[in-house]
């Protein structure tokens, strides 16, 4: 597709010269106009970049400047003048002109690069608007938060309704269960998505230096501060600030918070000047910020300030089916991020993945999944290539709904395992008689591990 540009100049020679330079790149179509009001009227044919005279006869470059900008923000425009003085110029970048070129022996040679440094930013403009539809695409919670059961769905539901509104939102959930997830796609799915999404991980930032990272500080307010810093909440303007681990914050900055959230403004260490902020307040905690409150490491008030619409993220090991759902979308992710060939579980090993806890929910099941594709022979992946966290490995009781006998057999076969499959040692373990382990054996209850 040509890139089209309006040359707006009320000498005709000089115009001519201009157009016959430009059209020397093949990929340009240019258009000549001797006025303003000429050119004003063919906006419709949507220029990729306007050139203009400042001394126009109907109109000066300022005036046709802002018209234009006024027509259509986002259109380069480069202005051509006799003039070189500087205020004048610097008044025409100000107002939004992309480029001030002086009419001298160089005007060719500098036009023919502003032009290819206007259509290289607008082609960048372009791509990033691009990433940021991909990542709307990416975190549409449809698509980046896997799972079909009853406690995800309800999840959903409450997740639609963040969406449409600004109100505060808080996350609780176990480690691993996917909290910052979340918080993505409620902005990248909100009004917000086209302004930026600050991440700030409370538990991993000093406490000493936590009230500058979210309120910003002067140069030389303290030593260290060589230059002035903008805060967290400043840097979310207008988009969303994610403040994760909320729980680890010490109560005297637990203070601050509360005050810049009342009146949606901070000030900056070292500084006696606020500044007020847009930014919606999503904050995380795997903790029992009730609890928090109870036993007083928690303001109440903040408490009542952050806690907004309620989200609980469930555990990985109530969500059911989800687990081999998640498994199948992650060896699906390794082969891609590995240009490896098609990986599946054996029906064993959708078993054992199925049946363990996961006391690090999704962020475990991933570890786990990788670990298996690497050590996966064949295509396919069997049980003896699943191997779990050797932290939770004695945490064999399921707390899932099961008969007696699925209990029951979970433990034979726990024991089994710790002792290598020696039946006879785990019978006497167990004060079973050895008949009831080799019966459950034949009748597949139980599988013995290779």
């Amino acid at each position: 597709m040509n890139y089209k540009i309006f040359i707006v100049e009320d000498d005709p020679w000089y115009g001519e010269m201009l157009k016959y330079h430009l059209e020397m790149n093949p990929e340009y179509e240019i258009t000549l106009f001797d006025n303003g009001r000429e050119v004003l009227s063919n906006l419709y044919r949507k220029p990729d970049l306007v050139c203009i005279d400042f001394g126009l006869p109907d109109m000066n470059g300022e005036v046709l400047l802002k018209r234009l900008k006024q027509e259509n923000v986002n259109l380069p425009v480069i202005i051509i003048s006799g003039q070189e003085d500087i205020e004048v110029a610097v008044s025409l970048l100000k107002i939004g002109a992309r480029d001030y070129i002086i009419k001298n022996d160089h005007t060719k040679e500098n036009l023919w690069q502003a032009v290819i440094n206007a259509r290289e930013n607008t082609i960048l403009k372009q791509e990033v608007e691009e990433l940021k539809d991909q990542l709307e695409e990416k975190f549409d919670f449809s698509n980046s938060i896997i799972g079909q059961s009853q406690p995800i769905l309800k999840v959903f539901k409450t997740l639609e309704k963040a969406i449409k509104s600004n109100i505060n939102v808080s996350v609780t959930g176990e480690t691993g269960t996917g909290k910052e997830l979340v918080a993505k796609a409620i902005h990248f799915n909100s009004d917000r998505k086209r302004k930026p999404l600050i991440a700030v991980n409370m538990a991993a930032i000093p406490p000493e230096l936590v009230e500058s990272e979210l309120f910003g500080h002067e140069k030389g307010a303290f030593t260290g501060a060589t230059s002035q810093k903008t805060g967290k909440f400043l840097a979310a303007n207008g988009g969303t600030l994610f403040l994760d681990e909320i729980a680890e914050l010490d109560l005297s900055i637990q203070t601050k918070l509360l005050r810049a959230l009342q009146e949606r403004e901070v000030v900056p260490i070292g500084s006696n000047k606020s500044t007020i902020f847009d930014a919606r307040l999503i904050t995380a905690t795997h903790k029992d910020l009730a609890k928090e409150v109870q036993e007083g490491r928690f303001r109440e008030d903040l408490y009542y300030r952050i806690i907004g619409l309620p989200i609980e993220l469930p555990p990985l090991r109530e969500r059911g089916n989800d687990i081999l759902l998640l498994a199948n979308n992650f060896v699906q992710d390794y082969c891609k991020t590995n240009k490896a060939g098609k990986i599946t579980f054996s029906e064993d090993a959708k078993q054992k993945l199925y049946n363990y806890e996961y006391p690090g929910n999704v962020r475990e099941l991933k570890a786990i999944v990788d670990l298996a594709c690497v050590l996966c022979d064949e295509d396919k992946i069997q049980p003896k290539e699943i191997s779990f966290n050797k932290l939770a490995k004695d945490n064999f009781i399921s707390f899932q709904e099961k008969s007696l006998k699925e209990y029951q057999t979970d433990i034979i076969s726990y024991f089994l395992n710790k002792y290598n499959q020696n039946v006879v040692m785990v019978a006497e373990k167990l004060s079973i008689g050895k008949s009831t382990i080799y019966n459950l054996i034949k009748a597949g209850d139980i599988k013995l591990e290779e």
